[in-house]
């Protein structure tokens, strides 16, 4: 089995563009950046699906999708998937999601990662609970291997600032 360390995902603003990070053949991942439309059916009734986050104002949500695949012929272990979020963006509180991941959150710019409940920050000089808004990093971590050829998926939302 191979042991995959760490990949870290960067998107810089807000296109709708694909980044894709490779590291050692092992994985393809990608990031999509997109936000929540609603619609109303004809039915009166409202449909939300997601679109390409072409323009965003301040106060609008996205939504990063990060899709990783084991592209090789064995089965991944370790597979930890970062994304730092942008200073012009502030994390929703509980949207981090993937199944059969550990989540946790970095408040320091990614040097250290716990579960949000357990970070803390120095607001003029005095420690408090970490909020939602002082996070800096997100980070997922398969709790089993990535079997070759198979897919996961972490997502999580932010608001534009």
């Amino acid at each position: 089995m191979n042991n995959i360390a760490k990949f870290v995902l960067i998107l810089t603003g807000f296109s709708a563009g694909l980044v894709t990070a490779q590291e050692s053949g092992h994985l393809n991942v990608r990031t999509v950046v997109q936000k929540e439309e609603k619609i109303v059916a004809d039915s009166g009734e409202t449909e939300r699906r997601l679109v390409p986050a072409d323009t965003v104002l301040p106060g609008d949500d996205v939504i990063y999708t990060i899709t990783f695949t084991n592209v090789s012929d064995e089965s991944a272990e370790n597979v930890i998937i970062t994304n730092p979020i942008s200073d012009d963006l502030t994390y929703i509180e509980g949207s981090a999601f993937a199944p059969g991941t550990l989540i946790e959150f970095s408040v320091d710019g990614g040097t250290s990662f716990a579960a949000a409940a357990e970070l803390t920050v120095a607001d003029n000089g005095i420690r408090r609970p970490a909020e939602a808004e002082d996070f800096t990093h997100v980070r997922w971590t398969m709790q089993n291997h990535l079997e070759a050829g198979a897919q996961g998926m972490a997502r999580f939302r932010a608001r534009l600032n």
